[in-house]
This record gives C-alpha cells, sequence and structure tokens, in this order.
C-alpha cells in the first residue's frame, strides 16, 4: 500500500455479492490477494453498470488483440461468495477498468468520494479477462435476484404486499 492505495496485484479471487434479503439488501466488491482481503461498499446499479462495462471492455480487448485466449465468465458458485469478515473499507464513488497487455491483467479502479481529493483512497484489483468476466456474471446474477416487479406501476414489490397506484389503491 502507497499513500492511500491499496494494490491487489494479481487478486487470488474477486467477487460482486450482497448480503440481506430483496429490498433490503448491501451490495459489495471484495478481493483477496495472499492475506489480504478488501471488501469495498458499492450501489446494486454500481455493480450492474460494471457487470456490462466489464463484458463490453473484455469484448474489446479481443477485437484489439485477436491473437489472446477468448475469456470465460464460467465461474464456481462457492468461489463467488462474500469471505467474512465483511467489514467494508469505504463507500465507491468511482469506478474504472484498465487494462495491462504485457501481465494480460484487467485493473478495476475502485476511489472513495473524498472532499479533498488527496484523501481519497483507492484499491485496484488486478485481475485475469476470466476473473473479471466471472466477477461481472455473478454480479449481475446477484443484483438480478431482487424484488418481483409490479406490472402495472413498475414499483418493486414487497414480500408484504404493494400499494400500486394504477389499481386504485388495491394492494396485490
Amino acid at each position: 500500500m502507497s499513500g492511500n492505495t491499496i494494490e491487489l496485484k494479481p487478486v487470488d479471487r474477486i467477487t460482486a455479492n450482497c448480503k440481506g434479503e430483496p429490498g433490503n439488501r448491501t451490495f459489495f466488491i471484495q478481493g483477496r490477494q495472499d492475506f489480504q482481503l478488501v471488501t469495498l461498499l458499492v450501489e446494486k446499479f454500481q455493480v450492474q453498470q460494471l457487470a456490462t462495462g466489464i463484458a463490453q471492455f473484455v469484448q474489446q480487448l479481443q477485437e484489439k488483440f485477436p491473437d489472446l485466449t477468448p475469456a470465460t465468465s464460467d465461474y464456481y458458485t462457492p468461489n463467488m461468495l462474500l469471505e467474512p469478515p465483511v467489514d467494508a473499507m469505504f463507500r465507491v464513488a468511482q469506478i474504472g477498468l484498465g487494462y495491462d497487455e504485457d501481465a494480460d491483467l484487467v485493473v478495476l479502479v475502485a476511489q472513495e468520494n473524498d472532499q479533498d481529493e488527496d484523501d481519497s483512497r483507492i484499491v485496484r484489483f488486478w485481475a485475469t479477462r476470466s476473473q473479471m468476466l466471472a466477477m461481472g456474471a455473478y454480479g449481475a446474477w446477484v443484483a438480478s435476484q431482487g424484488r418481483q416487479i409490479c406490472g402495472n406501476c413498475l414499483s418493486p414489490i414487497d414480500a408484504d404486499g404493494h400499494f400500486c397506484p394504477q389499481r386504485n389503491g388495491h394492494r396485490h
């Protein structure tokens, strides 16, 4: 760690997952290198956007470097679970992706939003293209497992029902 930056290069594992029940879930990105475990708090929409962004980014890399061995999004579910303790280092404000051609590693850069940019913490998770695709695929699946959406008003339906303005206030 230099200054406010943590580098996990390369990660042994990386995941995007959540804790809690649909409607009350907290999302995380978590990576491990050897004995160093880093957990970051993210929003559901960040996980969804990251999953899409990773898939597009890896596809662009494959087009730009056609000799690369194709990456896969296959994952083994037990490897995608969050490791305890799930203590978030910070809430992620900005996420970016990059690529090291020589090492054939994708970097996920997560930055905290601090009023004083000199104090903002940054974590760089370096992973294979397949590890990133797997994290994105699993994260997208987890994010999709939320509450059902009302077909009338497009609002989430809670376990105890839903007040739908399109049905004149009738619960269903």
